[in-house]
């Protein structure tokens, strides 16, 4: 009975150290830099909500709300959806004290301080910001030979990550697409609007808590590997 209740009282400290101090993480980086991988990849290990704009902006488009309608003509032409289309949605996610990882959000610093607003009203501030860093000509190769499923939005690269069956998705045998997003032109853009707006978010945290780098030119594995390594204080053990 005092084993029983001794692992009780542990397992009660590990929840209260995790509701306090788990990942609340930004995934930053340029577009295609592997933010969505790494972010599903750390939602599976620790148990975190994964929170994609993209994915949801796209879940939008393709119901034909009226959201999706307004955000089609910015993720066509590879510009940033306006804040106010993106903001209340990001706030409807981030409830209860669980931990989250943030990819696509937030893209300007006038998110982030929106974001840091939010948090510092419930007392659960980002602890982590993971800058994924990969050169322009690097991304414009990558992204160009993308491809993803439009069913369940998992995405593939023809050249480092191909699927299982050419053409067609892992998970349910989707055809793959290229997104209008991942034709050159537009990714060039896109990028030219990173530069411009997003890379002041790392100005913003550069302080606090505080920017970590990795070379997202690295196999994905590599790149998990250093991301579990930079999460280690924030982990119960």
């Amino acid at each position: 009975m005092r084993r029983l209740l001794l692992l009780l009282c542990l397992s009660l400290v590990t929840w209260w150290v995790w509701a306090e101090e788990a990942p609340r993480i930004i995934l930053i980086g340029p577009p295609g830099a592997g933010k969505g991988t790494q972010a599903r990849y750390l939602s599976d290990k620790y148990n975190l909500s994964h929170i994609s704009t993209g994915d949801i902006l796209r879940e939008n488009r393709k119901q034909g709300t009226e959201l999706g309608k307004q955000a089609a003509g910015y993720m066509d032409s590879g510009k940033l959806v306006p804040d106010e289309l993106i903001v209340t949605m990001v706030a409807e996610k981030l409830t209860g004290d669980g931990g989250f990882v943030l990819d696509g959000f937030p893209r300007s610093e006038a998110q982030a301080q929106l974001l840091d607003g939010m948090l510092a009203k419930v007392g659960h501030p980002i602890n982590s910001v993971i800058l994924l860093d990969v050169a322009d000509s690097d991304l414009v190769e990558r992204l160009s030979l993308r491809r993803s499923c439009p069913t369940c939005q998992r995405t593939y690269h023809l050249k480092s990550n191909p699927p299982k069956k050419a053409g067609l998705c892992d998970v349910d045998g989707t055809a793959l697409i290229q997104r209008p997003d991942d034709k050159e032109e537009v990714i060039r853009n896109r990028l030219k609007v990173y530069h411009e707006q997003t890379e002041p978010v790392l100005r913003h945290y550069q302080d606090t808590p505080g920017i970590i780098k990795i070379d997202g030119r690295l196999s994905i594995e590599q790149v998990q590997k250093q991301v579990d390594a930079s999460l280690t204080p924030l982990v119960p053990h």
